[in-house]
């Protein structure tokens, strides 16, 4: 499976209201910022690092940064949806002693899901206000840029109230193996640390052959691929935090430092000294 960066941020915020016809296929990708989908219609099995979800009407996705995803159509019908980019950078400046707008996608996370199912009234509410905030890109008005942002800011805080108030239930995957979850889940947890196939061989007690052919087949990254990505972008979002190059590079889990700066160039198309530099 082929994986690779797609969709393209300059802005603190995008969105778009997109509609396919018939049964396209798509590629195993992933972005460096966080996406936020609102399904309309169609039918569809998202799947997100090993773990699948088959969507309903109005259920939000969320996929974090570096997080490979693709749908998977498995009817001809029309598949709706609207995707929302957002900064990181951006939602994180929305977090004080008494508020995170951030809260919903840390709760996926403790939940280890990535869709939401809401209750009905959430489902109308979240609904209106995502199609004011979309007319509100094609309004050329008083303060347009400004209302535009106002309205993606009550579209996450309705959000994070109803998962607050769980009027949100956050699925449960339907990973047709298990097993890559638990593998998934260990890498996560010892991302810092020397980890081999050799040594998920042993400690799952599987063969070589079938950890490697089961971990790509289940999440489109060879293994070695998917511990260098996640390692980048935790070093990125070290160096973001003000940390230095040299020590997010060690502190991530890289060996040796030229090994991190060509992966680092080679994944986000530039070198770590300009991240530290903006």
């Amino acid at each position: 499976m082929k994986y690779e960066k797609t969709g393209y941020l300059d802005s603190n915020f995008k969105m778009f209201h997109l509609v396919d016809t018939g049964q396209k296929n798509f590629e195993y990708h992933y972005h460096d910022f966080i996406k936020i989908l609102l399904f309309i219609s169609g039918e569809v099995t998202y799947c997100i690092e090993g773990k699948s979800y088959q969507l309903q009407p109005y259920d939000i996705v969320l996929v974090d940064a570096g997080e490979v995803h693709k749908p998977v159509i498995t009817a001809p019908c029309t598949y709706e949806r609207i995707i929302i980019y957002i900064s990181a950078d951006f939602i994180s400046t929305y977090k004080t002693d008494s508020y995170d707008l951030s809260y919903c996608l840390q709760k996926a996370k403790k939940e280890h899901s990535n869709v939401l199912r809401m209750a009905s009234s959430t489902k109308n509410r979240l609904y209106q206000v995502s199609h004011e905030l979309e007319n509100s890109f094609y309004e050329k008005d008083f303060a347009d840029e400004l209302y535009s942002r106002i309205l993606f800011l009550e579209f996450m805080i309705q959000l994070n109230r109803a998962s607050i108030h769980d009027s949100i239930s956050y699925l449960e995957t339907n990973c047709s193996n298990p097993k890559i979850i638990e593998i998934l889940q260990y890498i996560n947890q010892q991302l810092t640390s020397d980890i081999s196939i050799e040594q998920l061989s042993e400690h799952f007690y599987l063969s070589k052959y079938y950890l490697m052919h089961s971990f790509k087949e289940e999440t489109g990254y060879t293994i070695g691929n998917y511990i260098t990505a996640k390692r980048l972008f935790l070093a990125r979002e070290m160096i973001q935090n003000g940390h230095s190059i040299t020590q997010s590079c060690f502190d991530s889990g890289f060996n040796h430092y030229s090994t991190f700066s060509r992966a680092y160039k080679k994944m986000f198309h530039t070198i770590p000294r300009k991240l530290r530099n903006s």
